[in-house]
């Protein structure tokens, strides 16, 4: 069965996505940027955009019944290759022990106030 997982974000609907799609014992995370979706602000630094990126991640993951020690892959694009050595820590800090597989990747965002943004696939473990 599917389900499509909603963080709220007005995008969603606009883009036409789902901040997730669960099937079967599978979850796609959709690219998620540092937006904080209660108040819809960007912070500045791109440390907390991955705080931000990461609390929602976690959120869609609880909701879609996984846990971040279910994610396989993980896809992080960020707008400059100095902003790799700033998060290298705070993914590691939720990664660090999971280890999945990982790549990052330097390139524009569709909106200049996005620093990060990270995408993540879940299998339940079994």
């Amino acid at each position: 069965m599917r389900r499509l997982i909603s963080s709220g974000s007005p995008f969603e609907a606009t883009a036409g996505y789902s901040r997730a799609v669960v099937q079967g014992d599978w979850c796609f995370v959709s690219g998620t940027t540092g937006y904080d979706y209660a108040t819809m602000i960007m912070p500045d630094s791109v440390e907390d955009q991955t705080r931000n990126c990461l609390a929602t991640i976690g959120r869609v993951l609880t909701e879609s019944g996984f846990s971040f020690e279910d994610v396989v892959r993980c896809h992080y694009y960020v707008t400059d290759a100095a902003f790799a050595d700033r998060v290298f820590p705070i993914l590691g800090e939720t990664f660090g022990t999971i280890r999945p597989a990982a790549t990052m990747v330097v390139c524009d965002l569709i909106r200049p106030e996005m620093l990060i943004e990270i995408e993540v696939t879940a299998l339940r473990r079994t």
